[in-house]
């Protein structure tokens, strides 16, 4: 039996919120396979497991959920608690069939599993690998959920205990090394870090190397004068995401009579997105042309970009940002941040970069691409030109990179 890879999935096994780090989770467990073996603290049994079939149905399942937070149904509860009582072989005692040969830890863990995990790291003998996300929780606290910004801290130490860290962007490798240089944590004393972006699931049209042709991709680009373009807005409504700038950029060019519809995608954080949720039912009561669908399936997503004439990724701070380069990989082109991680994404081409966020910046961008059909068409080209990397290349170099690790003391 060949080895395998533990990986831990303690939270998005338990909730069908579609959050980055959850689309992270899954798509690793999909792509990974027979190569990885899922596992979960349960904390009813106390113990490390591998999952039950309801929990992998929650990873496999397209539907979603409002709510982020992790779900544990009652009869879950009791079988942990039974269990527990009638001392159940723990992770441990199973892993001989299993021949561990590391550990992938891809979610922001709890302190729960965190005071949980040297027994997790016991299981095996291989490397232990943990991905790290961002660090907007110290860039950007007030804009934080404030559990999150109180867990920070410790998170960031317990970091250290791993092997190796795989950071998604060169700003989130770059942000974790100077948060330990501040603590004074000497380089020998840290774990190796390197960055390996993520990928996107494969537009169908991407894997057709044939050229549409200039015309052809100008004549898909332009938008219509007897249609009403559609600007898309993917991403949670909270407060780093900035939806408060881009409502706040197309109100401004409504009220001087452009004619567009604005599409955002995205579940509203119940704390740091309640203005911008508030601000979206005001402008709907006045009559502007603006939906909001909330989270939404994979074919929904599909169908939000396919329709659309460009997308606007308002975010202040991004760990990578999916949603720039899943637009482009529909050829459509995205106003978004010119810093950061978001940089990262847009330096490749099809985007407008803006050095600064704010409302007039984004009402600018947007103006000009509703105005101006052949800025358009050359950002469509720039995109269309772009290669992107798959989730199976992102799954393929983590576990790569893992083999070549040392196991520290």
């Amino acid at each position: 039996m060949p080895a395998t890879i533990l990986l831990d999935l303690s939270h998005t096994s338990h909730t069908r919120a579609r959050t980055g780090i959850q689309r992270v989770a899954r798509s690793l467990w999909r792509e990974l396979g027979p190569a990885a073996a899922p596992v979960t603290f349960d904390p009813h049994q106390r113990t490390w497991r591998p999952l039950d079939p309801w929990e992998l149905k929650n990873l496999g399942t397209d539907s979603f959920s409002r709510k982020r937070g992790a779900s544990w149904p009652v009869t879950a509860q009791l079988r942990g608690h039974t269990r527990r009582l009638l001392g159940h072989q723990s992770l441990h005692a199973q892993l001989s069939a299993l021949r561990p040969s590391g550990l992938l830890v891809p979610e922001l863990f709890t302190p729960a599993v965190a005071a949980a995990l040297p027994a997790l790291f016991a299981a095996t003998t291989g490397p232990r690998v943990a991905v790290f996300h961002d660090a907007i929780a110290l860039k950007f606290p007030e804009l934080t959920p404030a559990k999150t910004v109180a867990r920070f801290p410790s998170y960031l130490r317990e970091l250290l205990a791993f092997d190796g860290i795989a950071a998604n962007s060169e700003d989130s490798r770059a942000t974790l090394l100077s948060y330990w240089d501040w603590l004074g944590i000497s380089p020998s004393s840290r774990p190796a870090v390197t960055v390996i972006p993520l990928g996107i699931d494969p537009v169908c049209h991407l894997m057709d190397d044939k050229p549409l042709g200039l015309a052809a991709e100008k004549s898909k680009s332009r938008i219509r004068k007897s249609e009403i373009p559609t600007l898309l807005s993917v991403g949670s409504l909270e407060g780093r995401k900035n939806h408060l700038a881009l409502l706040d950029a197309c109100e401004s060019l409504w009220s001087t009579g452009e004619n567009f519809e604005l599409h955002l995608v995205g579940l509203a954080h119940p704390q740091t997105g309640r203005a911008a949720l508030a601000r979206v039912h005001a402008l709907q009561a006045a009559g502007r042309p603006l939906r909001h669908s909330g989270p939404v399936t994979e074919a929904a997503l599909a169908a939000a970009y396919t329709a659309c004439a460009f997308t606007v990724y308002p975010s202040l701070i991004e760990g990578f940002g999916l949603p720039v380069l899943e637009s482009l990989a529909y050829r459509k082109p995205c106003i978004c941040s010119a810093h950061g991680a978001l940089g990262e994404a847009a330096r490749g081409g099809g985007c407008i970069a803006l050095d600064r966020v704010d409302a007039p910046s984004i009402a600018h961008a947007i103006s000009r691409l509703l105005s101006t059909p052949s800025a358009l068409a050359a950002l469509t080209d720039a995109a269309r030109a772009r290669r992107f990397r798959t989730w199976s290349d992102y799954a393929r170099d983590l576990a790569t990179w893992l083999t070549t690790l040392d196991r520290r003391v």
